[in-house]
Order: C-alpha cells, then structure tokens, then sequence
C-alpha cells in the first residue's frame, strides 16, 4: 500500500481560495489522495491568514496548513497556531515564535503511518530573521517522536540554489522536499537517488493572469514609473498547482511525484453563489 499526498501551492487571495476549495473534491477523486496539504500565508488579500480562512480551508478537505514569512501577517491567527495540531509556522524561526514547528498528520486510510510535515524558510535574498534551515532541520529530525518517520518537508524560500541544497542535503533522511514562495512551478519534479522526492517550487494556488499573484498593471505601473501602487490580488484563470508525491510506508522513501495544476471555473461556486 502507497500513501499518497498532494501539497498545495502558496493560496493568494481570494481566487486561490475559491479554487482550492472548488478543486479539492477533484483532487482527491482523481488522485485517490491520503492526505492533501496547502501553505496559506498569501490567503488573506495575498498576505496572511486569518482563523475564518483556515476554517474554511479545512473543511474543504485540506488536512494540514503551512505558513511562511507571512505566518504573523494576520495577528489574529495567532490563538490558531498556538491551539491547533494541523497548522504550523515555519520551524527556524526566533524560540519565541508562537505556533508548532512541526504537525503530525494521520492518512486517511486505516493501517499507514502518520507523516510529519515540517516548514523551513530560506535565508538567501531576505531581511526575515530566520536561524539557520539546515541545523534546524537537523534538531527537528532528532526530536521527533519516531524512529524513520515519513517527513515531508517544505522549504518557503528566494533562492533556487538554496532549495536545492536543501533536497541534497535531506536526500535519504526524508520522504519529500519541495519548495514554495516563488509561486512560479519548475520542471524539475523527480526522485533523488536516495529516495527523496523533490521539486523547486510546486507554484501557486490563484489567478495566473497575474504577476505572481497581483495585478499586471500595478507591478507594471511601479516598474515602470517607480510609483507607489498597491499591489492588488489579481483575479483571472484561477488555478491550483501542487505537487501528488507517492511514499513506500515500508520504506519511507518517495516513489513518484507529478505536478498538479488544475484549472477552476469561475463561473461556477464558490466563485459564484
């Protein structure tokens, strides 16, 4: 028996919440998911999450919740990351930071183990005051609960080397790696050759007529002009991209992975009522 799960791109906006919500009964019949996982940090107005989002989004069918640099955008949402075992902030943040660095989550599927799901941000080309990914990685792995646990883990960052030295530098130590942030999917979905899947960045889940996410015509304005404009979710052909990894429970190791994109209809709840 395989586990399969589906991680969702970062959700910016309104339309990537509408069309996660609207495409998650797809996702789950189409690929026969145990789990579906999402970062949410762009979801409230593309920064940000607010606790009636993160309801929402749960009920939809999503099982798990990462966030990013953004995770403290909304403070509202801290007495959900301080109560609930399905969201998590990055792990390498300040010791203080409020929130779970790492969830557990249980497939739905009688019989497989449970995975863990663990966020890290990179430091290359951000003023985030975030401790080093790589040792804090290392100090998670040694403190969980399981011997050979099945660990996915997000790595929310600029730098496409960064990422990549993340997927080598866990490859055989975890089942997955991939990368979001960037919020433009790559074509470099594979297995490493110790058995960890990896991606650089699984894309975004909202309106790909967009600059990542926002209006064209404002980021064009500002680059242009070098005016002041705010920087508007966008809104056209809403889409919801992911990766669907397969993991060997037996092994613990990444047996497939695809990328997912699925375009929503927005002529169609809850988009419209």
């Amino acid at each position: 028996m395989t586990i399969r799960l589906a991680m969702l791109g970062d959700i910016v906006g309104a339309p990537g919440r509408q069309a996660v919500v609207q495409q998650i009964p797809v996702i789950q019949s189409r690929w026969q998911t145990n789990l579906i996982i999402a970062n949410a940090e762009n979801a409230a107005n593309g920064s940000g999450l607010t606790p009636e989002q993160y309801a929402k989004l749960r009920q939809s069918g999503i099982d798990g919740i990462t966030l990013g640099d953004h995770a403290f955008r909304r403070a509202q949402i801290t007495h959900t990351l301080e109560t609930e075992s399905d969201i998590i902030r990055p792990a390498n943040l300040p010791a203080k930071a409020v929130g779970k660095s790492w969830m557990r989550l249980q497939p739905h599927t009688p019989g497989l183990p449970c995975v863990f799901v663990v966020t890290l941000l990179g430091r290359i080309f951000s003023n985030f005051p975030a401790n080093d990914p790589f040792s804090t990685i290392d100090q998670i792995l040694a403190q969980l609960p399981e011997t050979n646990p099945i660990v996915l883990v997000e790595i929310h960052a600029e730098a496409t080397s960064e990422k990549q030295a993340m997927g080598w530098y866990l490859d055989g130590r975890v089942s997955a790696v991939v990368g979001t942030h960037t919020h433009v999917p790559t074509a470099d979905a594979r297995i490493l050759p110790k058995g960890t899947a990896y991606i650089t960045d699984i894309g975004m889940c909202g309106p790909q007529v967009s600059v990542l996410g926002r209006r064209v015509d404002r980021i064009l304005a500002h680059m242009t002009t070098g005016a002041q404009v705010p920087f508007d979710v966008a809104e056209d052909d809403p889409r919801v991209c992911g990766v669907v990894i397969d993991i060997d429970p037996r092994t613990r190791k990444a047996t497939a992975i695809e990328r997912l994109e699925l375009a929503a209809n927005p002529n169609a709840p809850p988009f419209v009522a």
